[in-house]
C-alpha cells in the first residue's frame, strides 16, 4: 500500500472514530419474518437533545447523555411491539428524541406483512449488464422502504455466484467481480437516493447455504481482493450505511470478530465510515465481537446486551468501544436525517411505478438462450395455436424463498398474459405436466372414511382421524399437508411425514412450493410404498385463531394422467410453451443441477412430439439440459417479480428483444464446474473450505482449463443479428481506450451487450485469469443502425492484486484486448502496450 493511500486510511479512521459511523439495526439480516402486528404508527418524540445542533456535535450531544444501558440497547436489536413483519427493530431511547429503527429485508423488494413490489430476482437484474438501471431498482426498494415504515434494507447481497449449487444465486448478481461491482455501487446510490439505508451483505465468503453457519472458508490474500472484495469496496465506496457481517469464519476466525476483515481492511483501508451488523445469531462472542469493530448485533442481545454491560463494568470492555459503536449508529442516523428535530416525511407508495420498474427488469434481463429455426418469436400461425404446459404456467412464480420473498401488489399467470397477447381467434390451451400441489384423497380411500380436503378446525380444538387404506401393488408417493395455523401432525404406519425443521429450514420453505396458490402453507414428502394395508394418522389443533387444512397426494397414476395430457395437447398445437422451475431459498444448497421432479422426462417427451416447444426457465442459477438438443428454443427468465407473467408474453411475442445475457456460467456438466469434484472446494471438508481455485472463479476458470461449457458467461441471444468491426485500441493515462463499432444487420430492433475482455500481463509474476472482463455496453439500435462505442479500460481494471505489496500493481507492458458478444464469442483482437503514465 502506498504511503499516500496509508495516510489517506489512517484519516478516514480517525474521522470515523470521532464521528461518522453507521447504523443499522433490526434483526438480522437472513431472518424469518416477525410475525404480523398491527402496524400501528410510530409514537412521535421529542426532538433529539441537541437538536438544534448538526452533524458530529449533535451525536456527541446525545452520546453524552447517554446511560449505559441505553448505550447497549442501541447496539442489539429488539421485539417491535407495532411490528409490520420486518425483520427486526431497535427501540432507539425516547428520552432523548433516538427514533426507533426498522429493518427490512429487501433484495428483491421490501419483505413486511404488507404488499411490496415484488422486483425480479437480482440475478435477473444483473443479466442487463445496466449499471443505471440498478440504481432504478435500487430507488425503488428505496422509496418503498420508506412508504412502508423502514429505515434500513438488509440488501443489496454482493456474495459472488462461485458454486452454482448455492441456495441463494438468485439473490445476488454474477460471478464476475467487476460486473458485481458496478452494480451493487448503482443500487446502493438508488436505494439511499430516497432515505433508506442499504446493508451490504454478507461480508464476506459467505457463498454458500450448506454449513454457512460453521464452516471455516481459507481464501489467499490475492484471491480475496481480486473476487470477492470487490463488490464490497465498491459498496464502500458508494456510501453503504452499513454492512452485515456473514455466519461462517474467514481464515480461521468467525467473520463478525474478525479484526483483519471489520477494522483493518473495511475501515482503515477502505474507510468506511457506516456501521457493522452480525447476520442473525451470527455473534459468537462479546469482548472479540466489539473489538473487532462489530457495532450491533442481530436480532436479539445475547452477547451484546447483558453480558457487554457486565464486560463493560468488570473492565474486560471499555467503555469507550461501545461509544464508539452507538457514535457510528447515531452518526448515520444523523447522516439519513433520522435524528433532524423535523424528520422528512415518509412518501406514499407509488405502486404503479414500481410495476413498471419491475416490468423493465424483468424483459431488459431476460437471456434467451437458444433459437432454432425461428421457433421465437411467436409469430403467424405459430402464435395462434399454443400449448402452455407446465404448473408454473399456471401460478405465477414470482420470487425466490427465504429473505428475499416478497408480498407482492398481485401477480398474473403467464397463461392469462399469453392468451392475452394472442388474442382473439387463437387458441391457447394448458396441461399442468407436472402437479405441485396435489390432488385430493379419494373420499372412500380411508376405512372408515373421512373428507380430508376441506377441513376446519374451530379455534381451541383439536381435530384427529385415524383410518386405514390399501394398496394392490407397490407404488411412489407424495403426500401433501396444506394448512394455515399450525402444522398438523400426520403420521403414516406410525411415521411422521412432516416433522418440524430446525432453524430457516423450518421457515424458509420455497417461493413457489412453500404455500398454495390460495396461500396455504405446504409441506411434502415422497415415500416408496409396497402393496397392502397402510395406517393414516392426522392431528391438527384449531390454536387461538381457527385454522383450514388439507391433506393431498399424487401417485404413479397421476403422474403418468398428467404427462399424457401435455403429450396430448402438445401435439396437437402449432407451438408450445413449456414452463419449467427449479425452486431454490435460503437456507439450503440444490443438491442437483437438473429440473427437479419429473420435468425432465415430460420435456422430452412433449418435445418428441412437438419440436417447436420453447422451454422457459423460472430457475434461480445454472442448470444441466440433458433435453437441451431437443427443443426450439430456452428463455431463462430465473424469478421474474411480480410483473412477470407480461415480460415473459412481450418476449415470446417478440414485443421487445431479449437482451440479457448469462452472469454466471452454464456447465455442461456438473462435474465440470469451479467446485466439482473438489469436496475442499466445496462444499469442504471437516468444517474447512478452500478456495483453492485463487482468483480463477466462474468464466475464468472455464477458461483457465479449456472447459466447454453449456452456456459461457456473456452468453445471450437476439431476434435480430449483429456484426462488430473496426476495433482501435490506444493506451491512455495507465489505461487503455477501446473503441469499436456494432451495427445491427438484421430487419428488427435489438438489444446488444457489447463486452471487452483484456489478457494477463506478461511482466507481472502473479497468476492472472486468460481473460478477465473489462468493460461492457448495452445498446439499442434500430435495424442498419451502427454504433461507434468508446470504453475507457481503467488502471484498476488492468491491475493485479500483489500479497507481498498488500496493493494493487499495474499490469503493464503488451496486453491483448478482445471485444464480442461474450467470454467465448470475441470476434475482434487487438493488443497494445499498458504504460504507468
Amino acid at each position: 500500500m502506498s504511503e499516500a493511500v496509508s495516510r489517506r486510511s489512517a484519516m478516514r479512521l480517525l474521522a470515523a472514530a470521532a464521528g461518522t459511523a453507521g447504523t443499522a439495526l433490526g434483526a438480522g439480516a437472513c431472518a424469518p419474518g416477525v410475525p404480523p402486528g398491527a402496524g400501528a404508527p410510530r409514537t412521535p418524540l421529542a426532538a433529539p437533545a441537541g437538536a438544534e445542533a448538526k452533524g458530529p456535535a449533535r451525536v456527541d450531544a446525545l452520546l453524552e447523555r447517554l446511560t449505559l444501558d441505553e448505550k447497549t440497547a442501541l447496539l442489539h436489536g429488539a421485539p417491535d411491539p407495532t411490528s409490520l413483519g420486518q425483520a427486526g427493530y431497535v427501540p432507539g431511547v425516547p428520552r432523548l428524541g433516538i427514533p426507533p429503527l426498522r429493518l427490512t429485508d429487501g433484495p428483491a423488494g421490501v419483505r413486511v406483512a404488507r404488499p411490496a413490489t415484488a422486483l425480479p430476482a437480482p440475478v435477473l437484474l444483473a443479466s442487463a449488464f445496466d449499471p443505471a438501471l440498478a440504481r432504478e431498482y435500487g430507488r425503488v426498494i428505496g422509496r418503498e422502504g420508506r412508504a412502508l415504515g423502514q429505515d434500513v434494507v438488509l440488501a443489496p447481497m454482493v456474495n459472488l455466484i462461485r458454486t452454482p449449487y448455492a441456495g441463494r444465486n438468485f439473490e445476488t448478481f454474477a460471478e464476475d467481480p467487476r460486473l458485481t461491482a458496478d452494480l451493487v455501487g448503482e443500487m446502493i446510490r438508488g436505494i439511499q437516493d430516497e432515505g433508506l439505508i442499504a446493508t451490504v451483505k454478507h461480508f464476506a465468503l459467505n457463498n454458500q447455504e450448506h454449513g454457512r453457519d460453521t464452516v471455516d472458508v481459507i481464501a489467499a490474500e490475492q484471491t480475496l481482493h481480486e473476487t470477492e472484495l470487490r463488490g464490497f469496496e465498491a459498496a464502500v465506496a458508494a456510501g453503504a450505511g452499513a454492512v452485515m457481517g456473514a455466519y461462517n469464519k474467514v481464515n480461521g476466525v468467525h467473520a463478525c470478530e474478525s479484526k483483519p476483515l471489520l477494522e483493518e481492511l473495511l475501515r482503515n483501508s477502505w474507510g468506511f465510515d457506516g456501521w457493522v451488523m452480525s447476520d442473525r445469531d451470527a455473534t459468537h462472542s462479546t469482548v472479540a465481537a466489539i473489538g473487532a469493530g462489530l457495532d450491533m448485533e442481530m436480532p436479539a442481545g445475547t452477547h451484546f446486551g447483558g453480558p457487554l454491560r457486565e464486560a463493560v463494568r468488570g473492565g474486560s470492555v471499555s467503555e469507550s468501544a461501545v461509544d464508539l459503536a452507538v457514535h457510528r449508529i447515531l452518526a448515520t442516523m444523523d447522516r439519513f436525517g433520522l435524528l433532524a428535530a423535523r424528520p422528512a416525511a415518509r412518501p406514499p407508495r407509488d405502486s404503479a411505478a414500481g410495476a413498471r420498474t419491475a416490468r423493465k427488469v424483468a424483459t431488459a434481463g431476460a437471456v434467451l438462450l437458444r433459437n432454432e429455426h425461428g421457433t421465437l418469436p411467436l409469430t403467424g400461425a405459430a402464435a395462434r395455436s399454443i400449448a402452455v404446459i407446465g404448473p408454473t404456467g399456471q401460478v405465477p412464480f414470482v420470487g425466490g424463498g427465504g429473505s428475499a420473498h416478497v408480498v407482492p401488489d398481485g401477480a398474473e399467470a403467464p397463461l392469462t398474459a399469453i392468451r392475452r397477447r394472442a388474442g382473439n381467434g387463437s387458441t391457447v390451451r394448458h396441461a399442468l405436466g407436472e402437479d405441485l400441489y396435489g390432488r385430493p384423497l379419494p373420499a372412500k380411500l380411508l376405512t372408515p372414511t373421512a373428507d380430508l380436503d376441506t377441513r376446519a378446525v374451530e379455534p381451541g380444538q383439536v381435530w384427529s382421524h385415524e383410518g386405514e387404506f390399501h394398496l394392490t401393488a407397490d407404488d411412489e408417493w407424495t403426500l401433501l399437508v396444506h394448512y394455515t395455523g399450525k402444522r398438523p401432525v400426520v403420521r403414516l404406519d406410525g411415521q411422521e411425514l412432516f416433522p418440524v425443521r430446525q432453524g430457516v429450514a423450518e421457515y424458509f420453505a420455497g417461493g413457489l412450493l412453500g404455500s398454495a396458490p390460495d396461500g396455504m402453507s405446504v409441506r411434502r414428502t415422497t415415500l416408496a410404498l409396497k402393496a397392502g394395508t397402510h395406517r393414516l394418522a392426522v392431528t391438527a389443533e384449531g390454536g387461538d385463531k381457527g385454522q383450514r387444512l388439507r391433506l393431498r397426494h399424487t401417485t404413479g397414476a397421476t403422474r403418468a394422467a398428467d404427462l399424457a395430457e401435455a403429450v396430448k395437447i402438445a401435439k396437437a398445437a402449432r407451438s408450445v410453451v413449456l414452463f419449467a422451475y427449479e425452486d431454490a431459498t435460503e437456507g439450503r444448497d440444490r443438491t442437483s443441477l437438473a429440473l427437479p421432479g419429473g420435468q425432465e422426462r415430460l420435456i422430452e417427451a412433449v418435445t418428441a412430439v412437438n419440436p417447436r416447444t420453447t422451454v422457459v426457465l423460472n430457475t434461480s442459477s445454472g442448470t444441466t439440459m440433458p433435453w437441451l438438443s431437443r427443443t426450439g428454443a430456452v428463455l431463462q427468465m430465473y424469478y421474474p417479480g411480480q410483473e412477470g407473467a407480461g415480460a415473459t408474453a412481450d418476449l415470446l411475442f417478440g414485443d421487445v428483444d431479449p437482451g440479457g445475457r448469462l452472469t454466471q456460467t452454464f456447465p455442461a456438466d456438473e462435474r465440470a464446474t469451479p467446485v466439482g469434484g473438489e469436496p475442499l472446494r466445496y462444499p469442504g471438508v471437516g468444517g474447512r473450505q478452500e478456495y483453492s481455485e485463487g482468483i480463477h472463479v466462474g468464466h475464468r476458470w472455464y477458461d483457465a482449463q479449456r472447459v466447454t461449457p453449456l452456456f459461457p458467461f456473456g452468453h445471450g441471444l437476439s431476434y435480430t443479428t449483429w456484426q462488430y468491426d473496426k476495433l482501435t485500441v490506444r493506451p491512455q493515462r495507465g489505461g487503455l481506450r477501446v473503441e469499436f463499432t456494432v451495427r445491427n444487420t438484421g430487419r428488427r430492433k435489438g438489444t446488444e451487450v457489447a463486452q471487452v475482455y483484456v489478457g494477463p500481463s506478461a511482466e507481472l509474476e502473479l497468476d492472472q485469469p486468460v481473460r478477465a472482463l473489462a468493460g461492457y455496453r448495452r445498446l439499442l439500435l434500430a435495424p442498419g443502425e451502427a454504433q461507434r462505442v468508446t470504453l475507457d479500460i481503467t488502471a484498476r481494471a488492468l491491475s493485479s492484486w500483489d500479497p507481498e505489496q498488500h496493493a494493487w500493481v499495474l499490469g503493464s507492458g503488451r496486453r491483448q484486448v478482445f471485444v464480442g458478444r461474450s467470454s467465448r464469442e470475441l470476434p475482434l483482437r487487438s493488443k497494445a502496450v499498458v504504460t504507468s503514465r
